[in-house]
């Protein structure tokens, strides 16, 4: 797979701070095809026009985050708009719709622009409008063509919500190709920032629209399916919202977890009402087994129950299992890392960092717990990552003394090496030269 020096140094940049990189995922995914052919699936659905949901279920090192983030990219590559947001419990309660829309458009992002999108896909939608008017035979030197762009913005978000689009969306929408056609762009941030979800924008701001107050919990899912269908009517396939670290909530209390839990219980009870729209979870399973999580809300457990008669997980399910690493798995990783490492000397890497040097490292991380692989591959891949940049710039590094390792099965050649000798025995006659022969 083709991948840019830009992306590769992004991959280990973000790996030197233990962070699941944002791009060039692809380049060291190992192990996960199974889930990302389910994944592809639910893209096919909502491409179709389903409304649907996945929890992705996996322990603590188990990649969730990695495979979320992976599907974020495989979703825009496929011409999806997406939202990656974590969940918080200072900031983000599910319970309260409007912390959730906030959360999700704030952070809308497609494959070009990443994030912070609403306003180039809101562009992109008005281009479109106009486009067709133009096609259909309007003037766009027309003094009443903005009137016209204007009428059929609201005429198609009304057809397209099905009439449940707030009037007050349809207002700050009109406003905002008002103000950007009149050069008044200040004013017009303003009111995306609004619709948005801030709560931090001007009364001024709202007059120019003829709105008042804030988004509210109550509309939020109603504004969200506006946005949905304005995605939808620029031009993309469909939405893909991801909530990472949904274990969050076990923390809160009891109150505000029952509440949360219900929140995720209607926007799965709701999901068919959202065409295009994929929603990808990620907990533990603890979140999902126990009865301070999912398991103590009957109706939420039973619509995503998760089953592995004899070990075997169905992928087709609410629930996609994601099995934790083990050491061949992280070896594989590893040995994929080495392969894109930035160097110009690659034979000067991949003779230090061996296979042999690889699998001892993965043995010594994971020391520190029992042996468990599972929960280490983040410190792995970090350890790891500060060997290949000290065995690539720095000629006297050899890992496997810095790492305090014995090697084994070494060659003759080796050995001479590591005890400092000569590569062949000196001889007498080696003194004597040799007779020149014809």
């Amino acid at each position: 797979m083709a991948i840019s020096e830009r992306d590769i140094e992004h991959i280990f940049e973000r790996l030197r701070s233990g962070v699941v990189p944002e791009r060039g995922l692809e380049a060291f995914a190992v192990g996960i095809d199974k889930q990302r052919t389910e994944i592809h699936r639910q893209l096919k659905l909502a491409a179709d026009g389903e409304g649907v949901f996945k929890f992705l279920r996996g322990g603590y090192g188990c990649g969730k985050t990695f495979m979320s983030c992976l599907a974020i990219l495989d979703a825009q590559a496929q011409g999806f708009a997406t939202s990656f947001v974590v969940v918080s419990d200072n900031d983000l309660h599910f319970y309260k719709f409007d912390d959730v829309y906030r959360k999700v458009v704030q952070e809308l992002g497609t494959s070009s622009c990443p994030r912070g999108a609403l306003s180039d896909i809101i562009d992109r939608w008005i281009a479109r409008v106009e486009d067709a008017l133009i096609a259909g035979g309007a003037d766009e030197n027309s003094d009443q063509f903005d009137t016209l762009v204007q009428q059929r913005m609201e005429e198609e978000l009304a057809s397209l919500t099905g009439g449940k689009a707030p009037e007050d969306m349809a207002r700050v929408l009109r406003t905002i190709f008002i103000l950007k056609q009149k050069g008044e762009i200040a004013e017009a941030s303003a009111l995306l920032s609004w619709l948005s979800g801030s709560e931090n924008v001007a009364a001024s701001a709202k007059k120019i629209a003829g709105i008042k107050g804030d988004i509210v919990s109550r509309d939020a899912l109603d504004y969200l399916q506006g946005i949905l269908e304005i995605v939808k009517a620029a031009g993309y396939k469909g939405l893909v919202i991801v909530i990472d670290e949904v274990e969050t909530i076990l923390r809160m209390r009891h109150d505000s977890r029952g509440k949360s839990l219900n929140g995720i219980r209607q926007i799965c009870d709701a999901a068919d009402r959202y065409k295009g729209l994929l929603w990808i979870f990620t907990g533990t399973p603890e979140f999902y087994d126990t009865k301070r999580g999912v398991g103590g809300l009957e109706p939420l457990s039973d619509r995503i129950q998760f089953l592995a008669p004899g070990g075997f997980a169905n992928p087709r399910q609410p629930q996609l299992d994601l099995k934790p690493f083990d050491a061949k798995r992280l070896k594989e990783v590893a040995l994929k890392l080495r392969e894109i490492y930035p160097t110009v000397n690659k034979t000067v890497l991949t003779t230090k960092v061996t296979p042999d040097f690889i699998e001892r490292l993965v043995a010594k991380v994971t020391a520190g717990f029992k042996g468990d692989v599972g929960v280490v591959p983040r410190q792995f891949l970090r350890q790891f990552v500060n060997v290949l940049d000290l065995a690539a710039n720095d000629e006297e590094f050899d890992p496997m003394i810095a790492e305090g390792f014995e090697a084994t099965n070494l060659t003759e050649v080796e050995i001479r090496i590591q005890e400092g000798r000569p590569l062949f025995d000196a001889e007498p006659e080696d003194i004597q030269g040799y007779a020149v022969e014809f």
